[in-house]
């Protein structure tokens, strides 16, 4: 390793240990994609929070502050745009990530209804979600939030990152 990598490698260790973990709010009423997010989050510097409902996200939106929210459009109980109009209300100003089985028209509409909103709606993803997108948009919100560039790497994130221990 030469002087500059060891240089970043020491700038980027000290700056996850003063950043920490990320939160990350998922809601989603699919129990598996709930896991496959939080498995991408986890490794992308992030502890991830659970809402299976409409109800349950405004919920947690209203009761605490979130880094970042994922989002899928159609919930058993509502619609992830009566989700999106309550994270205004609580002025949430984090960003957004939409991830959704609906069809790219409907998909693009929560992109403009996010900006009606004063929202940030970083990235809108298909299901079944690309776990290593995911992962590389979590991981550049955290690069952001540090200040520090991000590298990938082989399909999987390199740069800020939490380390237990």
């Amino acid at each position: 390793m030469d002087t500059r990598d060891h240089d970043t490698a020491h700038a980027e260790i000290g700056a996850d240990r003063l950043l920490g973990l990320l939160n990350l709010l998922v809601i989603d009423d699919d129990p598996v994609q709930r896991m496959l997010i939080t498995g991408a989050a986890e490794k992308a510097g992030y502890a991830a929070t659970h809402a299976a409902s409409c109800a349950e996200g405004i919920a947690l939106i209203q009761q605490r502050p979130f880094d970042c929210v994922t989002l899928d459009l159609m919930l058993d109980d509502g619609d992830g745009s009566d989700v999106m109009r309550a994270m205004a209300g609580a002025h949430y100003a984090g960003p957004l990530i939409v991830i959704s089985g609906m069809n790219s028209e409907r998909r693009r509409s929560s992109r403009a209804l996010a900006r009606s909103l004063g929202m940030d709606l970083l990235q809108s993803f298909p299901k079944p979600i690309d776990l290593a997108a995911l992962r590389i948009s979590l991981a550049n919100i955290r690069s952001n939030v540090a200040g520090l560039p991000i590298v990938h790497s082989w399909g999987e994130v390199c740069g800020p990152r939490y380390e237990h221990g």
